[in-house]
């Protein structure tokens, strides 16, 4: 169990990494300052350029729930699965996005979380506390054996 959550976890890692980098190229490509708010940014997005950015988020769940899926025995281990390389993907995915072009500024900035099905906007400091608290959980309770 220990090794399939670090290999999930090196996973969601790359994963946020990879996705961090496609969304600073995203920017630039579409004129935002690396200081911009996103949700200044999706408010001036084309509507063409936001279903595509849809697509991007849901083929993100899309992997997610695959890679739960095949490393899952029972259907809660799967839960769990998903769970845990989801709060890796969403926490390193800031970190990435503040190491490459320092956004978020703070952890006050107020972020779209998601566009599925209609805008998610939240400060940042919201997605990385249950992304946190959700590896935190998931830790202990492989530790201690429930998981």
């Amino acid at each position: 169990m220990i090794a399939k959550l670090l290999l999930l976890a090196i996973f969601g890692i790359a994963m946020a990494h990879l996705e961090g980098v496609v969304v600073v190229y995203l920017r630039k490509a579409l004129g935002m300052l690396d200081s911009e708010s996103n949700k200044e940014s999706v408010e001036k997005f084309p509507k063409r350029y936001l279903n595509i950015e849809m697509t991007r988020e849901a083929a993100t769940i899309i992997m997610l729930v695959v890679i739960a899926y095949l490393t899952g025995g029972s259907w809660i281990e799967k839960g769990v699965f998903f769970l845990w390389t989801f709060a890796f993907w969403d926490l390193f995915y800031y970190l990435s996005l503040y190491i490459l072009i320092k956004w978020p500024p703070t952890l006050t900035t107020i972020d779209v979380l998601f566009l599925i099905p209609k805008p998610w906007i939240a400060p940042v400091w919201l997605p990385v506390s249950i992304s946190g608290l959700t590896i935190l959980v998931i830790a202990l309770l492989a530790i201690i054996g429930i998981i």
